[in-house]
């Protein structure tokens, strides 16, 4: 008997590959051969090579969906006509028997080549609103699966289930005490984790900057804060430690920290949640996304996950004074967290995934 493959695709943020991240090790365990589609020169091909060196990475092409208006919008559909082909074709030599789609403008050409080659798709939205991709993609597809019981009213009810969260094995795999080495941090003072997303965000990175001399006499400070914004009059600062980008070191950097700040993708915040990190949310505003983050730090908010505040509002003052908050509400948080719904394991993920291939 041949061994079944399986195509996986999504891109643009990390936030679309974490998903199949977690879930690729359990594909191979359950005897798959997994194959990844996504662009050039994305975040995800960085991502999948490095974390999974044998799963072969195949390039297409791929416009980007904007919401305004673009001279690019009248070229990128011939982007998107041409990654179709190119999906198509790889589907043709691999004969997946399902594809896992996670997202991102990438997934747009592999989800209607699969519907041309008919082979199912399986669709994941983790924000509480579906993505324009998704949206896009969702009449090619056979199912879709949401973290948020809020977003099954924006899908059709014969095709969406809500699995909660689902989170990669490796995160509970951290160790605090290699967090603190690689910063070359100690036990004397707590320490605040503050990350902006794959891409890394100017206003937490001026926030945080502008506020470290005050920070760091109650904490030691780790600072993911995107690729080409390291501060370099601030290397060898004591208590503090920047990293453009982290990949294998995520998991023991999140050990260490005792509290987080960060954007609201809802892969992180579950994520921290899973780990009982009490987290100060500053979602991406309404003029720079859709609101999807803005959904997301709302019902973290309301369960008593998180203390958030709104990035209008993001100035010096403000930004201590909800870390201070932080603090305060820290016992509240925990114990709001303790009550929480355990995320599925990717193993469990699977099953519902494949349970919808072809036969």
């Amino acid at each position: 008997m041949s061994q079944k493959s399986i195509i996986l695709t999504g891109g643009g943020t990390a936030g679309h590959v974490s998903l199949n991240q977690a879930v690729i090790p359990s594909l191979i365990q359950e005897g798959y051969k997994v194959h990844y589609i996504g662009s050039h020169d994305g975040i995800e091909k960085e991502l999948i090579t490095q974390s999974f060196p044998n799963v072969p990475y195949h390039s297409i092409s791929s416009g980007k969906l904007r919401r305004y208006f673009s001279i690019k919008n009248f070229t990128d559909p011939f982007k998107v006509l041409a990654g179709v082909g190119q999906a198509f074709a790889v589907m043709r030599k691999v004969k997946p028997s399902i594809v896992f789609s996670k997202g991102g403008f990438v997934s747009v050409p592999v989800v209607i080549a699969a519907k041309l080659a008919g082979i199912p798709v399986v669709i994941h939205e983790s924000d509480v609103t579906p993505g324009l991709a998704n949206k896009i993609a969702l009449p090619f597809a056979s199912h879709v699966f949401t973290i948020f019981q809020d977003t099954l009213k924006y899908l059709p009810s014969d095709k969406a289930t809500c699995t909660g969260s689902i989170v990669r094995e490796q995160l509970f795999d951290g160790k605090k005490i290699r967090g603190l080495s690689l910063c070359q941090f100690d036990a004397s003072k707590k320490v605040l984790l503050v990350m902006g997303g794959s891409l890394g965000s100017v206003v937490l990175n001026e926030a945080l900057r502008s506020n470290l001399p005050e920070l760091l006499e109650a904490y030691q400070v780790i600072h993911l804060c995107g690729k080409g914004n390291i501060d370099s009059s601030l290397e060898g600062l004591k208590g503090y430690k920047q990293f453009d980008y982290v990949t294998t070191e995520l998991p023991d950097l999140l050990h260490a920290a005792d509290f987080v700040v960060s954007r609201a993708g809802s892969n992180s915040i579950f994520e921290f949640l899973a780990l009982k990190k009490p987290m100060l949310l500053i979602p991406l505003s309404a003029s720079k996304s859709r609101g999807d983050q803005i959904l997301n730090a709302k019902i973290f908010e309301k369960q008593g996950f998180a203390v958030t505040l709104e990035e209008e509002l993001l100035t010096k003052n403000t930004f201590i004074k909800a870390v201070n908050t932080l603090e305060k509400k820290k016992n509240e948080i925990l114990d709001a967290m303790k009550n929480a719904e355990s995320p599925k394991t990717p193993i469990e993920m699977v099953k519902l995934i494949t349970q919808y291939e072809k036969g």
